[in-house]
């Protein structure tokens, strides 16, 4: 008999039927653009918050770590692991007028699949890739069944992450057209997007506090700052740390810090391709990227740079859920040296080691720029060419970055959470895995995944996770740097609470 799952229905996002207008717009104002809303091609944060409001998803993992129905009434796991049969509620209803069925939510898994579509966003290039998922098929009208490859701990939290979208139109569109024409499930519907400005949703459940959700793309850190002070948004995300006292001293808004779950590294691409460029040819070498860990003194950058202390990752998994046995690498510029000598990269007569490019997009992140400039002095010190390159963010970084082909070295965050290690460890749950940007193939610990499966006990699985993650900081293809704080301004008029996941979700914001 398959395992049943039960949770406390937390109310679908998708609605039975059109609610009377509100009263109240409530707008966020975002440091970086969007670029798609068709739920399979979307890989950023930013452009998934928006999302989430168009599309709901069959069930949700709250701030807390907690799973929650959201489509779904209920989960049943087959005996073996692989089958996860979803139960959707009665009566729902696309933004089409068309009844959400279980046929829908098949279809939203197939076609993100579908390899005539090559779609690269979170869920085909994370989601999928971590579950080994089979396919989808709907067993009656309220009843879907995803299939995975094989038993997975966290698969539930991974389907979670896809946007449910409805069949009828979206097959009635090209690609193209779904990019910009989003037909959801979810409690708004996408009422107007101007490209680069704004993103205008509309409500759709009646029993909202804000019947308008605008948000606002504002690079500048300060124009956003000025706007929250100003009364013109009601939240911003990546408040600059030399507009904090500011905000705080307005009178009309305040910051509302909390430790994140973004992990920030400089990721090494190790792909053959990389491999014939400057420098990339160094980094092949794990004793190499050994001794770069030594080279930057990540707590400065922390304190001087992100107005916070931080004790430095000691790898891909948030500190709770780590292995406890590992230390930060320290900051240590004449080990670094020393440890590139012995690799085999000395200096040259002209005090370089070697050449090499660093790639980043601007804008994303808290003080990104600074961040990465730093970054880049302390690599220098030590004797490596170094050739910055800083790059509009939503149009022109990520796209390298959503192709694998940023780098040798790149700047990024990763998206963590704290109710797994194995989630924040699914970056890396294949060679192959759209999230892999480091091409990184080291079987220590790409063939472990399938002792995780086979584990009986928490306790295994943890002890394999430990030694997982002893690789990865011995000789893993990230140069570990600090998890993101987040610090958002919030105007006095807004009752609202960040989540440490960057998942800005406005269903539950209120009025003061």
């Amino acid at each position: 008999m398959p395992r049943r799952l039960n949770l406390l229905a937390t109310g679908a996002a998708c609605l039975l039927a059109a609610g009377a207008a509100q009263a109240e717009t409530i707008t966020v104002g975002l440091s970086a653009d969007v670029t798609t809303f068709d739920p399979a091609t979307i890989s950023s944060r930013d452009n998934s918050n928006i999302a989430r409001h168009i599309f709901g998803t069959l069930q949700t993992i709250d701030g807390e770590g907690n799973v929650q129905n959201d489509l779904a009434t209920g989960l049943e796991i087959t005996e073996d692991g692989t089958g996860y049969i979803y139960t959707l509620q009665e009566g729902l209803t696309c933004h089409d007028g068309e009844p959400l069925t279980a046929e829908d939510a098949a279809y939203t898994f197939n076609r993100a699949a579908d390899p005539a579509n090559a779609f690269t966003g979170n869920t085909p290039g994370f989601v999928f890739s971590s579950i080994g998922f089979q396919n989808a098929e709907a067993l009656d009208d309220l009843r879907v069944q995803i299939n995975i490859e094989r038993k997975n701990p966290i698969a539930f939290g991974l389907i979670a992450e896809v946007l449910i979208h409805c069949k009828d139109s979206y097959e009635a569109m090209s690609n193209d057209e779904a990019v910009s024409n989003p037909i959801g499930s979810g409690a708004y519907r996408m009422a107007e997007w101007n490209r680069g400005s704004s993103v205008v949703l509309e409500a759709v459940d009646e029993s909202l506090t804000f019947d308008t959700i605008v948000w606002r793309i504002i690079p500048e850190a300060s124009t956003r700052a000025a706007e929250l002070i100003a009364g013109n948004v009601d939240i911003i995300t990546n408040v600059a740390p030399d507009q904090m006292d500011v905000i705080n001293a307005s009178g009309s808004a305040e910051v509302n810090p909390i430790q994140g779950t973004r992990r920030m590294y400089v990721g090494f691409n190790l792909s053959d391709t990389m491999a014939m460029e400057p420098g990339g040819d160094a980094i092949q070498d794990a004793d190499v990227r050994r001794a770069l860990q030594y080279a930057v003194d990540v707590p400065t950058i922390c304190r001087q740079l992100l107005n916070f202390e931080c004790e430095r990752m000691t790898g891909i998994v948030n500190p709770p859920n780590a292995n406890q046995s590992l230390e930060p690498y320290p900051y240590d510029p004449e080990l670094a040296e020393q440890l590139l000598d012995e690799a085999g990269w000395p200096r040259g007569e002209d005090g370089t080691r070697f050449s090499i490019a660093f790639q980043a997009g601007q804008g994303r992140y808290l003080n990104d720029v600074s961040v990465v400039q730093a970054i880049t002095q302390y690599l220098e010190d030590v004797g490596l060419d170094v050739d910055l390159q800083i790059m509009e963010w939503s149009s022109v970084y990520i796209p390298l970055i959503r192709e694998r082909n940023a780098g040798p070295l790149y700047f990024i965050g990763s998206g963590g959470a704290l109710w797994s290690p194995l989630y924040d460890m699914t970056d890396l749950a294949r060679v192959d895995s759209g999230t892999n940007y480091t091409h990184w193939d080291d079987p220590r610990w790409f063939d472990r995944w399938e002792d995780i499966s086979n584990a009986t006990t928490p306790e295994e699985t943890r002890q394999i996770v430990d030694e997982m993650l002893q690789v990865f900081y011995d000789d893993g293809p990230w140069l570990h740097l600090y998890f993101q704080p987040d610090f958002y301004g919030v105007s006095n008029r807004i009752d609202w609470t960040p989540r440490p996941d960057e998942k800005v979700y406005l269903f539950n914001a209120g009025l003061n």
